[in-house]
Formats: structure tokens, C-alpha cells, sequence
């Protein structure tokens, strides 16, 4: 039935006038572009991350005419078993390259093979028997056999009637060595989408996995290597040319030298350009969600691809957002999974989603490449990401577990966006999502061991990075540089407040010590019935006086932080401040400090490991005795 059918419309399309096909075309090729949203936002995506320096429109106009010549090749496919030599020395022309090619053949026969990339007509290169000089010689190209048998026989006839003997993928390839040894060509794609079996390069600054087919047949025969490019002339209307790639004969040289001829070819001329097959992925390999945060392949030529461009590090053409969480401990404890995405996908380009307060924190740490302040909460907040198609990201990874989180990344029109499902709580506007298992107690597990986990589900293999951040520089004007920080407030939950007299009692039974009261606006009535009575030069009250910058710079300079479970004990965790934490209904098993960095966690006597009673239980003498232990230790030193 199916050859039937390709008979029928083949026949049909051979015997209708080309001014109509192209009229039909140009129909067909727009309705892909502009109705099939998916590949229309794939092609453009595609332009986008290849020439980011081009305008919009520019990349519209090539992503709309890629279609349409998509259109025109296959229309073309299914005519050419009805079309005669007279009609197709019509189509195709040779350029004065491809002659060249040929007599150079004649005069010097060596073992050749034509590489082609995925560009538009290249059905006519099956006829180069009818424009190149004669004799032709013994030419095989390898091709992707269909699935109907009878189908797949009827197009392997069409095609070879012209000299060109087609070479099944499946079968071909020791007949394909045959014809290279008697010095024959033989045509071969060369694809940036070979999975696992290709090796790592990079096509247009983005990583991909290219196949090594080339580079090992010319390796193994000593064969010149040719680029092949059908350039459109008008609607079936090409001229086939070719391009000496220049080698060096190595594998590897070859299959990276191929990629650098595809890329200045395309670069160079807009013709060309509008004939790859922007709509199709040439990245897929490294877009499947469950290596999607790894670079992985047979083999790694990124190396050796970087040295050949005269690069010291890839170029961050893969886009990775990140929305972070909302409150500053968690963004603190997902710093060591930015670590460690940073190294394991080097060639990303990182943007952190984050609340405005968060970002110059952010930026003097060095985890991203860009950052990406929440807007305003208001009518136009979610129109604000929707504005953000026109970013193309590739993969969202989601910190929060909300609808509106979700719903932000669901505006943008990424692809991928990832995230964590727990039992009973659906999130439908994830593309895929890493489910929280049954049986893991979250009471007992670390929060960023859960979301370890998480990212290790789409790929992630490098461990989180747990050494202290470098601290800001501080500028201290008190004579003594490193006082105890005090943390006394809570915003978000008031039973995690130590009370007011044991911060006095502590402060009380440490005569000599100077102390630095640190929090947020909403502290400040707290700290400052702490400090009531305590002469200000031995106790500062800062709290509600700085910005984070501020405080995070105040804190670096702290000797040792006694705080409450807060976002600052994070904060100073990461800077490598010893801590004293005082824990009593939170659970230091899943919320405690994470970096390597000094911690003594106390809780009242008789609280749970995971947390449960009342902070009050916990008496200031035992949080003196182990201050006084940790003060025994040599200082932590920060810059001054």
C-alpha cells in the first residue's frame, strides 16, 4: 500500500507544472513554520544560539525559507523515479569545483569520499552522473535503507539509474571499503546527532556528538575528503559543488575539520544557510533529559576541537536557568550543586532566576554567567517571562515547588523544565520531573541530598562542591576586627527565636568578648532589646542597618556566629564562619549547615534528632561552654 501510494503521488507530482509545485511548496513550507509551534520555536532556537549576533527578523527569514526548501527536496524525492535525464539536466548543474573534482580524479585516481551535511536538495546529488565528465567513475553512498522493503527497493532503483550505487547502512560499509581500495568515491553523512557512538565536538560553539565515520574511513584509506553542497539556484534548480576539506588525513582531524567546513560554509553565504534543516535537532544528544546536566559520548574530541579553534574553554552556548528558592538559606544550600553544574557542564551558559536582594550576592560569588532579578509581584509578572521566549533556554531547573515556579518556566517556552515530584503532589507543568521516592523520609535525608539526587536524575555526576566560598573583603572600623556575631532573630517562624534573656544571660557570661548583632529589618526590635544596657561599643546592634552585601561582608569579619536556624547561619556556613546553631523545633538532619566549615549544632535536652522542642529548654550556659571551646581554637583570618 505504502509503494502504492509513493507511485501515485510521485507520478502526480512529476506531471504537474513547476509553477504550481512551487506555489504548493512555499504553502506547505510556511504552514510548518507558522502552524507547527514546536518546530517553528526549534528552528528559531536553533538560528538563535548559531548566530546571536543576528537581528530577529533575520533569523526569521532563515528559519521560514529552510522550510520551504525542506518542502521543495522532498517534493522533488518523491517526482525523481518519474523524471527523465532530459528533466533532470534541467535541475541540476556541476560547478566548476565539482568538474574539477572529477578531472583530477581522472588524471590522479585516489580513494575519495563526499561528506554531505543535512542540506536541502540533497536528492540531486544521486544525478552528478549527468553534469560531471565522463567517464564516471565507481561511486557508493551510504544511506539510511526505509522500513517497507518493497518501498525501500523502489527508491534504491530510482536512484541508482543515474551511476550511483546506494549502500544500506545496515549492509554497506564492507562494500563501501571495496570501492575505496579500487580508488572509487564514496558519499557519506556526516551528522552532529550520533548519540552515544559519535565523539564530542562542538558545531557552532554548542556541544554535540558527531560521527566518526568519516574521519575513520579516511584515515584508514588515505582518501581525499570532499564537502558537498547542492546550492539552490530557484525552485528545483541546484548547482552541486564541492569543497576540499583540508585534514591532515588523521580521524580526528577529519571529523573536526568536517564541522569547521560546515560552520564557515553556512557563516558565509545565506543561500546555504537557508538550506540546512534548521527545524530538525542537531544538538539532540545532548538535549535527552537523562544526561541532559553531562557531557558524554563514545569518545571526547573537545579537546583536541578547542586547540584546533584556538580556544581555551568552550563557548557557554547551552542555556541553563536556574530559578532558585526564595529564602536565602535555601539559595545558600543549592550553591554547592551550582558548583558543581558549573563543572560538569562547562560549555553552559548558567543564569540564576533569583529575588533582586539576592543577586549582588550572587554575582561577587561567581556562580553564573548572567542573573535574573524575579519582577515585581503584579499584573504584569508572568508577561515578563513569557517575554522571555525570545531567550530560547534550553533546560529550566526549578528550586521551588510551587504553581507560580512551575508556571514561570511553563510561560517561557522551554522545552525541558525540571523538577522534583513528590508522592500526591502533581506538578503538570513540568516536561519531566524527578519523583521523590515512597520510602525516602525526607526527615532523615539532608535538604541538598535530596536535591543531589534530583539533579543526579537528569545527569548531574559531579559531586557538590562543599569548600567555603571566599568571603568580600571587610573593612572593619571597631578596634577589634573579629567579634562574636550574634543572630537573634527569625523572620519567617518566631519558635525558632532563641529568647531574648538567654541572648543577655550569653552576652553576660562572656565579659570579655565584643559582640556584633546582625538581622533584618524585622529583627530589629529584637536585637535592640538584647543590646538594651550593653555599653554599644561592646555590643553593636546592625540589625535592619545593612543591605545582604553588607551583611554578608560583616559577617565574613565575625570570629564566630551564634545564631539561630536562620538563612544567616547559612550565609556564614558558606563563608566559612565557625558556627555555634542553636536548633529546637527545625531539624538540623535536613536544614543544618552544609559547607565544610566549623559548626557545633545544639538542641535542648531531650529533643529529638530531628528536632521538636522548644528552643527556651536550651540554656545559655551550655551555649557559653561550647563557645568558649570554640574560642579556644586558632581565629578563622578574612581579609581586612
Amino acid at each position: 500500500m505504502l509503494l502504492f501510494l509513493l507511485k501515485i503521488l510521485g507520478w502526480l507530482l512529476a506531471h504537474t507544472p513547476e509553477s504550481l509545485l512551487r506555489v504548493l511548496a512555499a504553502a506547505l513550507g510556511d504552514f510548518v513554520f507558522r502552524c507547527l509551534p514546536r518546530r517553528r520555536r526549534l528552528a528559531l532556537a536553533n538560528l538563535h544560539h548559531a548566530f546571536p549576533e543576528k537581528p530577529a527578523a533575520w533569523h526569521h527569514a532563515i528559519g521560514r525559507e529552510s522550510c520551504r526548501r525542506v518542502i521543495e527536496t522532498g517534493l522533488l524525492s518523491l517526482a525523481t523515479p518519474f523524471l527523465g535525464e532530459r528533466r533532470y539536466r534541467r535541475i541540476i548543474a556541476a560547478s566548476p569545483e565539482l568538474v574539477a573534482a572529477f578531472t583530477t580524479h581522472h588524471t590522479a585516481p585516489l580513494a575519495t569520499l563526499i561528506c554531505s551535511p543535512h542540506l536541502a536538495y540533497w536528492e540531486a546529488q544521486t544525478a552528478m552522473s549527468l553534469v560531471v565528465p565522463a567517464p564516471f567513475p565507481e561511486f557508493g553512498t551510504i544511506y539510511r535503507p526505509l522500513d517497507n522493503p518493497a518501498a525501500d527497493e523502489f527508491v534504491k532503483r530510482s536512484r541508482e539509474r543515474f551511476g550511483m550505487k546506494l549502500l544500506s547502512r545496515r549492509s554497506g560499509f564492507a562494500e563501501a571499503q571495496k570501492i575505496l581500495r579500487r580508488r572509487g568515491f564514496v558519499g557519506v553523512l556526516f551528522d552532529q546527532n550520533a548519540g552515544l557512538q559519535g565523539a564530542l565536538t562542538t558545531l557552532f560553539g554548542r556541544v554535540c556528538s558527531t560521527t566518526e565515520l568519516p574521519g575513520l574511513m579516511a584515515e584508514k584509506f588515505g582518501a581525499r575528503v570532499y564537502g558537498i553542497f547542492p546550492r539552490r539556484r530557484g525552485f528545483w534548480r541546484v548547482e552541486i559543488s564541492v569543497h576540499l576539506v583540508a585534514t591532515g588525513g588523521e580521524s580526528d582531524s577529519v571529523t573536526l575539520g568536517l564541522n569547521r567546513w560546515l560552520e564557515d560554509l553556512l557563516r558565509g553565504d545565506d543561500n546555504l544557510c537557508a538550506s540546512w534543516l534548521w527545524a530538525h535537532d542537531r544538538w539532540r544528544h545532548q538535549d535527552m533529559p537523562e544526561k541532559r546536566l553531562r557531557l558524554e559520548a563514545k569518545r571526547d574530541l573537545l579537546a583536541a576541537d578547542l586547540r584546533a579553534r584556538q580556544l581555551t574553554s568552550p563557548p557557554r552556548r547551552t542555556r541553563i536557568w536556574i530559578r532558585l528558592p526564595n529564602w536565602l538559606g535555601d539559595v545558600v544550600m543549592a550553591v554547592p550543586l551550582l558548583r558543581a553544574l558549573r563543572v560538569a557542564r562547562p560549555d553552559a551558559e548558567l543564569t540564576l532566576v533569583a529575588k533582586k536582594q539576592f543577586l549582588p550576592l550572587l554575582e561577587a560569588w561567581h556562580l553564573a554567567d548572567r542573573l535574573h532579578a524575579l519582577p515585581p509581584r503584579g499584573p504584569g509578572y508572568f508577561l515578563h517571562f513569557r517575554r522571555l521566549r525570545e531567550e530560547y533556554p534550553d533546560v529550566w531547573l526549578l528550586f521551588t515547588n510551587s504553581l507560580r515556579g512551575d508556571l514561570e518556566a511553563w510561560c517561557t517556552g522551554c522545552r525541558q523544565r525540571f523538577g522534583l515530584v513528590r508522592p500526591g503532589r502533581p506538578r503538570p507543568l513540568l516536561s519531566h520531573a524527578f519523583q521523590v521516592p515512597g520510602d525516602f523520609d525526607e526527615r532523615t535525608h539532608h535538604q541538598l541530598e535530596l536535591w543531589a539526587n534530583y539533579l543526579r536524575h537528569f545527569g548531574l555526576a559531579a559531586p557538590p562542591d562543599l569548600a567555603p566560598l571566599n568571603p568580600p573583603p571587610v573593612t572593619v572600623t571597631r578596634p577589634t576586627p573579629h567579634p562574636i556575631g550574634l543572630i537573634c532573630g527569625s523572620e519567617n517562624n518566631p519558635g525558632k527565636r532563641w529568647p531574648i534573656a538567654h541572648w543577655r544571660a550569653l552576652i553576660e557570661s562572656l565579659p570579655a568578648e565584643e559582640f556584633l548583632l546582625l538581622g533584618t529589618a524585622g529583627d530589629a526590635a529584637i536585637t535592640a532589646a538584647v543590646a538594651a544596657g550593653f555599653d554599644p561599643a561592646r555590643v553593636e546592634n546592625l540589625a535592619g542597618k545593612t543591605d545582604l552585601s553588607s551583611f554578608a561582608t560583616r559577617l565574613a569579619g565575625c570570629r564566630l556566629l551564634v545564631t539561630n536556624d536562620t538563612g544567616g547561619m547559612h550565609l556564614a556556613n558558606a563563608l566559612g564562619v565557625p558556627l555555634v546553631a542553636l536548633f529546637g523545633p527545625t531539624n538540623p538532619i535536613r536544614t543544618g549547615p552544609v559547607f565544610a566549615s566549623p559548626a557545633s549544632l545544639l538542641q535542648p535536652p531531650g529533643c529529638p534528632s530531628t528536632g521538636g522542642a522548644a528552643l527556651a529548654g536550651l540554656a545559655p550556659a551550655a551555649v557559653a561552654g561550647t563557645v568558649r571551646n570554640l574560642l579556644a581554637v586558632p581565629p578563622v583570618t578574612h581579609p581586612v
